[in-house]
């Protein structure tokens, strides 16, 4: 990723889940999986995200146990660096340095010392290939270390990281490619290459899709795509070779694995269905409608957890290929976003389209899933061809009481079905419910949907432009006694020239509307409807159009077609400023009066942060992504960064987050919001060991309205107060050090008790050598001092001020509390 003034575009919330197949530790506690340019902990219990294993600089490409240590992990990434985690208490141990990307990598407890990595390098003819090199660690104490040391164990490989896998004790390992099997053999150094035809007469697809080895027989499965499935056996002849085929699936397998005894085998695909076959058996069992495709299959070293990683971004982890014990979800990526990408205004959260006819609700700042919101309520047919609803339109109103959709289908030889729906937050189900439906609210595709997001807007205005040439206006009526609730009406229809509509904008206090009809830009008054003014430019049909904001509210910027980015000036009603650049999507952050243009440009995206008032940009990122960016939005932050560059400034109230065409979401970061993460990470760590949950942060307020009210105390004076337990400070590294370095309980239990008891005695032996020293003193003692014990201090200077006691004057004043003074008491009381 390119950087600019220490800026860099990553991959943050709503990483890919299902990118590399999931790690389950040895006790089954935990899940591991790579996300974007980090590596998360997963509870298998609690779904929730323990750790977050930050340090790589992009994606990470593979994770697994160290097989020397079950409490250690590591982590591949494509910057170049392999690194090993605690991921326990989420700390990074050490850092190799390599030459190479690294796009996958095995482990095995039979190399010790070694790692097995696939990487790109040129060949001859100057084109990238893959191979399987073998990477030796090298021995060092330092924390980032440079490993040299590699060599060529299979060349011409495949990136894909189910195409390898290492055999029984290590002895070999077996790769795929096309109709191709290649087993290497680490003693003989020698390889046997195993093909298949293309097809049979039967039509039968042969290409290699995964493999996997038994862990304890020579025995190597291979998926392919047609389905079947093979299991190989005397591998190391090329002639007596042999294997038996197993079938269930009706389209590729997708991924297979092995359970650690052998007993059993696990394979799935497209059908949503974790199939379990008996080795040496002609049974399997089926566990169904898991909800997606399955990409990943997974077991846990004790068999205890299956783990199937889905096409929606899901791991779904099993118990005994029985019960689904947990499913922990993330942004689910579709093939395409028909709507724009939203900020819902209540929960901050990033609003798109998920799952077939759902909206999802993805919070940015947990990285994770809120919920989904059906919108079609529709049961989805999995079925290709098949015409189903599809929701294309979204928006909310300002302060998120209202939600608008439109869903359409177009049927084969038949007219396109159309719905407006209206939904109105609940505060009891805090979601949204089903208020409104408008049925055919237009005659033709909705092009753009808008609501008026004045804050002191009376009413509730929505306009809706379409491809039959009008745009309408839909106004909330006032709700009255008679009336079962609120309702929506068509308040005005519009129209010009019989041009069609493209896209409509209101300016933020609502004054405005702005509508393209092809070439000219309309602009409305919403109180009357009355068309104010028109804009023209060079004939070429408008795409974008945003009001500017803040300080730049009088401007309205649109973008056109044939490379031109446009700028108005509503108060002159001319054109301030253009400029020649092909611009695929433009936004306004609704926080600030910047702006930000996304252009393409050599088969990449640019960015361009502006303010309308001045043509100069000031930010620019060169190549944030291949392809084109269609959907991006600006998510409020939860703090300001007030970072001190001018030129990432534009980033501090505001995340600026994209889809790339691959369905990325990318956003970008600055130093400063590294730095911040890192050493939240830090303290989280050293501090509290312990996980940000909704459970800590519950006991974490409780503990600091606890700490608040102890320092009130102490302000009160320490004579009113109990004292600690002497071990107190032993009670407290016995609760922050991690429970894995900890000795047996049986050891802690008298300690920890001892800990919490309060000596007796403690201030009377502080006292006892103090008297005798007083009584071996005393002698000493002169008359003088004596004297000036008892002379009284001057009026006119304060306490303050007064030399400190000597140790004579101490003892005096000792020896004057212990006297019992009761009888002046008497004397008062007669």
């Amino acid at each position: 990723m390119g950087e600019h003034a220490g800026i860099r575009v990553v991959h943050r919330s709503g990483s890919k889940l299902n990118f590399r197949p999931p790690v389950i530790t040895n006790d089954s506690k935990f899940l591991l999986c790579a996300s974007g340019e980090c590596v998360k902990v997963f509870s298998t219990s609690t779904e929730e995200c323990i750790h977050n294993l930050r340090g790589h600089t992009d994606l990470v490409t593979g994770v697994h146990l160290n097989p020397c240590n079950h409490l250690q992990a590591y982590s591949c990434s494509t910057d170049g660096t392999l690194r090993l985690w605690d991921f326990m208490d989420g700390i990074l141990i050490k850092t190799y340095l390599i030459k190479y990307k690294i796009y996958s990598m095995y482990t095995s407890a039979y190399h010790k010392g070694v790692i097995f990595i696939i990487a790109p390098v040129q060949d001859s003819k100057g084109s990238e290939v893959f191979q399987l090199l073998a990477l030796h660690l090298p021995q060092s104490g330092d924390q980032t270390v440079e490993a040299s040391q590699l060599s060529v164990v299979l060349e011409d490989v495949s990136s894909n990281p189910a195409a390898v896998s290492l055999g029984r004790g290590g002895e070999y390992i077996a790769s795929i490619k096309c109709l191709q099997l290649e087993v290497f053999f680490f003693k003989k150094q020698k390889s046997y290459r195993l093909f298949l035809k293309v097809d049979n007469k039967k039509g039968a697809k042969n290409t290699f899709t995964c493999v996997t080895c038994h862990p304890k027989d020579d025995c190597i499965a291979t998926g392919h795509e047609d389905g079947k499935i093979r299991l190989w056996r005397n591998f190391n002849h090329k002639k007596e070779y042999t294997y038996t085929t197993l079938h269930w699936h009706h389209s590729a397998v997708a991924s297979l694995c092995f359970t650690p005894e052998g007993t059993n085998l696990l394979s799935g695909g497209v059908e949503s269905v974790l199939v379990q076959w008996k080795y040496r058996e002609n049974q399997r069992d089926f566990l169904p409608r898991l909800g997606a495709s399955i990409t990943h299959v997974a077991v846990s070293p004790d068999g205890a957890l299956f783990c199937c990683s889905h096409s929606d971004n899901k791991i779904t982890i099993i118990q005994n290929c029985v019960n689904v014990s947990a499913v922990i979800q993330g942004l689910v990526r579709g093939e395409s976003a028909r709507t724009d990408l939203m900020v819902d205004p209540r929960t901050k959260c990033l609003v798109l389209n998920g799952n077939p006819g759902h909206l999802q609700f993805y919070s940015l700042q947990r990285d994770k899933l809120l919920y989904n919101l059906d919108i079609v309520q529709q049961e989805f047919i999995h079925e290709l061809g098949l015409q189903q609803f599809e929701v294309v339109n979204a928006a909310f109103d300002g302060p998120g009481n209202w939600l608008a959709t439109v869903e359409e289908r177009r049927r084969k030889a038949a007219e396109l079905e159309l719905n407006l729906k209206l939904w109105a937050f609940d505060e009891q189900t805090q979601s949204f419910v089903l208020n409104t439906t408008i049925v055919a609210p237009h005659d033709s595709q909705v092009t753009d949907l808008c609501f008026c997001r004045a804050s002191d807007s009376q009413t509730t205005l929505l306009v809706s432009a379409s491809k039959d040439g009008h745009f309408k206006a839909w106004q909330l009526a006032a709700q009255t006694e008679a009336d079962g609730g609120p309702s929506w009406s068509c308040d005005f229809v519009g129209a010009y020239r019989g041009l069609v509509p493209e896209c409509c904008c209101f300016s933020a206090d609502g004054s405005l509307l702005a509508v393209s009809f092809q070439e000219v830009v309309t602009v409305w008054s919403p109180g009357s409807w009355e068309l104010l003014t028109t804009l023209s430019q060079p004939p070429k049909s408008i795409r974008n159009l945003c009001f500017g904001r803040l300080s730049c509210s009088k401007y309205l910027v649109g973008t056109a077609g044939h490379n031109l980015l446009c700028c108005w000036n509503l108060l002159t009603c001319s054109l301030e400023w253009s400029t020649s650049m092909e611009v695929t999507l433009l936004l306004a952050d609704p926080h600030s009066d910047n702006m930000a243009a996304f252009c393409w440009q050599d088969k990449c995206t640019d960015l361009f942060v502006f303010k309308p008032s001045e043509p100069r940009p000031l930010f620019s990122h060169k190549a944030v992504c291949s392809g084109k960016v269609s959907r991006a939005v600006f998510a409020p932050r939860e703090e300001m960064l007030e970072s001190c560059e001018e030129s990432s400034q534009w980033l501090n109230r505001s995340q600026l987050c994209f889809l790339t065409q691959n369905m990325d979401l990318m956003t970008f970061t600055t130093e400063t919001e590294e730095e911040k993460l890192m050493a939240s990470s830090k303290q989280l760590v050293i501090d509290d060991s312990v996980a940000m949950t909704p459970f800590y942060l519950l006991l974490g307020k409780h503990r600091c309205q606890t700490l608040e009210m102890r320092d009130k105390e102490s302000s009160w004076g320490s004579a009113e107060r109990t004292p600690l337990p002497k071990g107190s400070v032993a009670v407290k590294e016995l609760l922050q050090t991690p429970a894995h370095v900890l000795p047996p309980t049986s050891v802690l239990c008298a300690m920890f008790v001892e800990s919490l008891l309060v000596s007796v005695t403690d201030s009377r032996e502080e006292d006892e050598p103090e008297e005798e020293e007083m009584e071996g003193e005393n002698e000493e003692d002169s008359e003088e001092n004596v004297a000036l014990r008892a002379e009284p201090a001057p009026l006119g200077r304060e306490m303050v001020d007064s030399a400190p006691l000597t140790k004579a004057q101490t003892r005096e004043l000792r020896r004057l509390v212990k006297l019992d003074h009761g009888w002046f008491s008497d004397l008062l009381d007669s």
